[in-house]
């Protein structure tokens, strides 16, 4: 079984992923001269040094998991794509927001491939030399997102070379295109091949033709100067003077940047963190080599590497931030992502996948997969540490240690479920900025289960942080329930903030007189539509709205491919779209069986309604009017189909509600609470709700999502 063999070792290699990228991102952009002046060589996180939170949104980390989910979407084909790949790209990437560096047109080189595709433009001449020249199809973008790709095909290089080969050529052409499918190769060998040296070697024959063989000219050259050196910075020397930036056109060209990566994979030796060290510290792409470095000696090494030396998993706790139009997927950790991958891993092998059925198991060792200490005053918070089970209890949990826990003392752990506003970039940093549904709502309901070892147990209650009327974080506790010694299943529904933005779950432990002791949490869940998640007018969310209001809280919680949106101050959002498919989505891909309900103004458009079951905003189900008619149609990647449609007259400015009601493969529209159109469909199980309008704008008062 995929799941048995690798499946640390997948985990391990998103681990190594994201701390790579979490070391290099403060950097990223710095001179090599400006890093060894202000850190010498960096080694740990130097992310608050800069003025930076550590865990924040960036492309190598969204790109990599995001792309490779052409596999999930179509039923995870063994020859996926360059096509399929591309749809992707458009429906998870929101324009000018998510993923990419949207630096222009011939100036980056995604978002060039982005605006080909968006045109029509199929790979491989999305990313041509052709159509955006040799300087920006040769730049390093390929490269950083291939570990996915590879991870999905552990020990089966030719396979991921060839996976890697299409989604390079969807934005990549030339000697980056080769790069790309040769890491891949040597990260798919890295399963079972540790030594560096025989896997440069194994990997050689995945690439091709004469832009394949300059690849091997180049690597074989930079790994007879780690030879040798007796020292990193003598091979950086000679890569600068031979291959630096000053000698490629373009911001971020390919080679220097993979000779890095092999660089720090030839000179660390089988120490992981000199290895991301190493990689961050030659500058060029810091955030991209680190992270593929790490990665790969994540699979290489496994989690007893990245464990050796200083603690780099303790401040991540697994932590990532996956940008796409599936917002409530943003707030994401490594394991989650890990059974994505060993999932798709196993599709690809013809198996099924054994995997945890709760989204919180802690099922690796040492992971954490977001739970930290909550940020209580440091005299109230008696919680000393939060850490996997495995080392002390010798199986897998989260376990929260107290100590003095008694009256004016509690231990709290909590877990992110929504995002803060991005601070603002430091001059000389690139930042990307956070877009995010929370990961989960009012009307849903939180099952966990807590092991109890102690003879006698502190009581626990289930909290939530939310974003109040006053855009201030406010605190609503649940029951208090007694823990007894043993396995205790609790069940929460979470209660109802008015529409607005859930920020944290919680754990909190209280007792009347002093213990010491830890507690495990087993699994923790929450599936499916909430119950009721009502959103009001703008005046209730945000009581005195004026008309110059044009963003809030509440607004950020969906993810919108919308050009113009706002509050309404009248109702509660208004949306204006000048081209076709603009859509804004809340919620998240376990939705399954719901009806989202609104009264809609149907100021002047095309096309115009709700949205279900959205995955991404080119994949959905939606209730609209068009053409005189009210319909339910299917969008799939470029195609709009009609499922069912009834005459209905369409006039500007014309106000209904409207509600569609999606449950197993059936589709009801209801007009002013008449069912007008019904049909049934098997394409979509789940996804998000929210609207879509082409060519024209809506107003929408209200927004209520129930449970059915």
């Amino acid at each position: 079984m995929i799941s048995k063999t690798y499946s640390e070792q997948i985990y391990a290699g998103v681990l190594g992923k994201i701390i790579g990228v979490y070391m290099g991102r403060p950097v990223e952009g710095w001179s090599y001269e400006n890093i060894v002046n202000e850190f010498g060589k960096i080694e740990n996180y130097v992310a608050e040094h800069n003025g930076f939170p550590l865990i924040v949104p960036d492309d190598d980390i969204s790109g990599t998991f995001v792309f490779y989910r052409a596999l999930e979407d179509n039923g995870y084909p063994k020859d996926v794509t360059a096509d399929q790949i591309g749809q992707t790209w458009l429906n998870y990437i929101i324009e000018d927001k998510t993923i990419l560096w949207w630096g222009g047109l011939a100036r980056s080189t995604e978002h060039s491939a982005y605006l080909r595709l968006k045109q029509g433009v199929k790979p491989p001449y999305s990313g041509s030399f052709e159509y955006n020249g040799q300087s920006i199809a040769e730049a390093i973008g390929s490269q950083i997102f291939i570990d996915t790709w590879a991870m999905s095909n552990p020990g089966n290089p030719e396979r991921a070379a060839k996976m890697a080969r299409e989604a390079a050529i969807v934005s990549h052409a030339g000697i980056a295109v080769e790069a790309a499918v040769y890491l891949a190769a040597i990260e798919a060998l890295a399963f079972d091949i540790k030594d560096v040296d025989e896997l440069l070697r194994s990997a050689r024959k995945y690439v091709q033709g004469e832009y394949g063989k300059k690849l091997l000219k180049l690597v074989d050259d930079v790994v007879e100067q780690c030879s040798r050196a007796s020292d990193w910075r003598q091979v950086r020397d000679w890569i600068q003077e031979n291959h630096g930036y000053h000698l490629y056109p373009g911001n971020c060209p390919m080679v220097p940047n993979h000779l890095a990566v092999i660089m720090a994979l030839k000179m660390a030796g089988d120490d992981f963190q000199e290895s991301i060290s190493i990689a961050t510290s030659a500058g060029w792409d810091t955030d991209c080599n680190a992270g593929n470095v790490g990665c790969l000696n994540g699979i290489r090494l496994g989690l007893d590497a990245i464990n050796h030396g200083v603690d780099l998993r303790g401040p991540v706790a697994d932590r990532m931030l996956v940008v796409s139009s599936d917002g409530g997927s943003c707030i994401s950790d490594a394991v989650q992502e890990s059974r994505k991958i060993i999932k798709a891993a196993s599709a690809l092998a013809g198996e099924a996948a054994e995997l945890p059925e709760n989204r919180f198991a802690f099922e690796y060792r040492g992971s954490t997969q977001g739970f930290m200490l909550h940020p209580e005053p440091i005299h109230v918070q008696a919680a000393t540490e939060v850490k996997n089970a495995w080392e002390e209890k010798g199986e897998a949990g989260l376990q929260i240690t107290y100590k003095n826990l008694g009256r004016g003392a509690k231990a709290s752990a909590s877990v992110a479920t929504f995002v803060d506003p991005a601070p603002k970039a430091k001059a000389g940093t690139s930042y990307f900025e956070v877009y995010a549904s929370p990961s989960i709502y009012s009307g849903q309901t939180v099952h966990m289960t807590v092991k109890c070892f102690e003879v006698e147990n502190p009581d626990l209650k289930l909290f939530i942080d939310y974003y109040d009327q006053n855009d201030r974080i406010s605190t609503i506790e649940g029951d208090t329930i007694r823990l007894e010694p043993g396995l205790n299943e609790i069940a929460w529904k979470v209660p109802d903030t008015t529409g607005r933005s859930i920020y944290r779950l919680g754990i909190r432990l209280n007792s009347d007189h002093m213990l010491n002791g830890s507690v495990v949490i087993k699994s923790l869940d929450w599936k499916g539509s909430p119950e009721l998640f009502h959103m009001g007018k703008a005046n209730e969310l945000t009581p005195g709205i004026s008309p110059f209001v044009t963003r809030t809280q509440w607004l950020s919680a969906f993810m919108t491919s919308v050009k113009h949106y706002g509050p309404d101050y009248l109702a509660t959002i208004s949306l204006s779209h000048p081209e076709e498919n603009g859509v804004m989505t809340i919620g998240t891909t376990d939705w399954d069986d719901y009806s989202i309900e609104t009264k809609l103004q149907f100021v002047h458009g095309n096309c115009a309604g709700v949205v279900a079951r959205s995955k991404g905003h080119r994949r959905y189900y939606a209730a609209v009017f068009r053409d005189n008619k009210a319909e339910i149609i299917k969008r799939f990647d470029r195609d709009v189909i009609s499922l069912a449609a009834t005459a209905f007259p369409t006039t500007d400015d014309m106000t209904h509600e409207v509600k569609l009601e999606v449950k197993g493969n059936r589709l009801t529209m209801f007009i002013d609470g008449e069912q007008k159109v019904a049909c049934t469909d098997d394409t979509f199980a789940n996804g998000a709700a929210g609207f879509m309008v082409d060519e024209g704008a809506i107003v929408a008062e209200g927004l209520t999502v129930k449970g059915v």
